[in-house]
């Protein structure tokens, strides 16, 4: 029993011995150079920065550049170990073996480059390289982005494709989310396109279509073809989308003021609607077309695109997507309704698209004649109260002109019955600018007329006085 326990205490001395023997170290202290391991009491890895990207959990086929901050860890050798940035002529400078490039080689190929040139120095050299803080990346992007071009981005975070996109103006809205390409240089040197739909990142959060980018990237996003207003008004409450300051629109049809007209966006900072641009040309006229409104837009190729409004569908079901964001160059045309019933008409004018008041002209036998501010859903009975009403000397039928937007000229005659609701018959709204003649009765007529005859005779006569 006591050779047994004799026996176990010797193994047990023994083995710490046999595995420092193991470790070839120098009499020194300092590392063998053939051996690759150094005498120490504790043994301890180099203390990596918290922030580094270990080149195991990150993309191992990253490719290196000038700029990128490594830290090289030379296993069981501290003094060869440490921080290092890669140099303007692609290299790292390593104590004992000098400059060895990496520039254009993968984490892990430089890993393996940096192991081949160390064997000259260690017996079993092993390199492991964390990417620190990657170099700034030259990305360009082209298609559906407010700024194409080329950009330099900040490697800290290793880019992303939503970075790239913000740092260009974001998209335009015409941006086909489903087939954003990503076109890179391998380090074989062979092209590849890399294909992203952003759309699953927006709807579902698929966080994987944000891809990482590389130096070198080239971004493209193609034009849509068909443009679909609910992911349009989807793609207006993302961050993915592109704010300018100030818009150029133009609007043209039946408005009061046709024209070109600089639009800014609302205090939620989305672009200008095509509400807001009707507002601003000063409303729709009563004999637009709400119905048929259409917005004309360029993509970046110059190709055109259509897109159908319908304004009815917003004011009778609430659809907010029919109110598309505008972008840049955007060109709103509404068309003249062929048909206009006089309850469609009430409501038109009774929208926030109609302008607050129109001016129209009460001429005539009325008790204050001349030109008269109304309401826009104004009728013709509200006007001719709204100018004093009738004298004692007017007729009950009335006059309108209107001048129409091809530059003719309607007349209408019309009896006024103040009991009369809004109709086209009788009692038709105004539109800006309309002229309501009213004319004397027989009787002024008649009275007026021997009045200009009777006039030169009391002149004449001694007792003129008497007419």
């Amino acid at each position: 029993m006591q050779f047994f326990i004799l026996f176990c205490t010797s193994v047990l001395i023994l083995i710490p011995g046999s595995l420092s023997t193991a470790a070839a170290v120098t009499p020194s202290g300092k590392p063998d150079s053939k051996d690759g391991v150094v005498q120490t009491q504790n043994p301890q890895r180099i203390n990596l920065s918290s922030n580094a990207l270990p080149a195991m959990g990150a993309d191992r086929t990253y490719i290196l550049g000038v700029g990128d901050q490594l830290e090289i860890e030379v296993f069981n050798v501290p003094e060869y170990s440490g921080s290092q940035r890669v140099l303007a002529d692609g290299s790292l400078n390593l104590p004992a073996i000098g400059k060895v490039p990496v520039a254009g080689l993968t984490i892990e190929a430089a890993e393996a480059a940096i192991a081949t040139r160390y064997r000259s120095e260690l017996r079993y050299p092993k390199i492991t390289l964390v990417l620190l803080q990657p170099r700034s990346f030259q990305v360009t992007l082209s298609g559906e982005v407010n700024s194409p071009g080329a950009y330099t981005l900040d490697g800290g975070e290793f880019p992303t494709l939503v970075q790239a996109i913000q740092a260009s103006g974001g998209l335009t809205y015409a941006a086909d989310l489903r087939q954003v390409q990503i076109r890179r240089l391998n380090p074989s040197g062979a092209r590849q396109t890399v294909a992203v739909d952003l759309w699953e990142l927006l709807q579902n959060g698929d966080a994987s279509q944000n891809i990482a980018l590389r130096d070198g990237d080239a971004v493209f996003v193609p034009a849509i073809e068909t443009v679909n207003l609910t992911e349009s008004a989807q793609l207006a409450a993302s961050n993915l989308i592109g704010t300018p300051a100030t818009l150029d629109i133009g609007v043209v049809g039946e408005v009061f003021r046709p024209g070109i007209y600089r639009l800014t966006g609302s205090e939620s900072q989305t672009n200008p609607t095509v509400s807001q641009a009707i507002r601003e040309a000063g409303g729709i006229k009563p004999s637009a077309d709400i119905r048929k409104i259409q917005v004309r837009r360029l993509t970046r190729s110059g190709t055109p695109q259509t897109i159908d409004i319908d304004f009815w569908e917003l004011f009778q079901a609430g659809d907010l997507t029919q109110d598309l964001a505008l972008q840049q160059g955007d060109t709103i045309s509404i068309a003249t309704a062929d048909a206009l019933s006089d309850a469609e008409a009430a409501q038109i004018v009774s929208t926030n698209l109609s302008p607050d008041r129109i001016l129209v002209n009460v001429v005539g036998e009325v008790e204050n004649p001349g030109s008269v501010q109304v309401p826009a859903n104004t009728t013709l009975n509200q006007a001719v109260l709204a100018a004093g009403g009738f004298t004692d000397r007017s007729r009950e039928n009335v006059e309108l002109i209107r001048l129409n937007p091809n530059g003719t000229i309607v007349q209408q005659q019309f009896e006024i019955d103040f009991s009369q609701s809004v109709n086209a018959e009788s009692n038709p709204i105004l539109w800006n600018n309309d002229v309501i003649i009213v004319d004397r009765n027989a009787t002024a007529s008649f009275t007026d007329g021997l009045s200009r005859i009777l006039s030169p005779l009391r002149n004449l006569l001694p007792f003129g006085f008497l007419f």
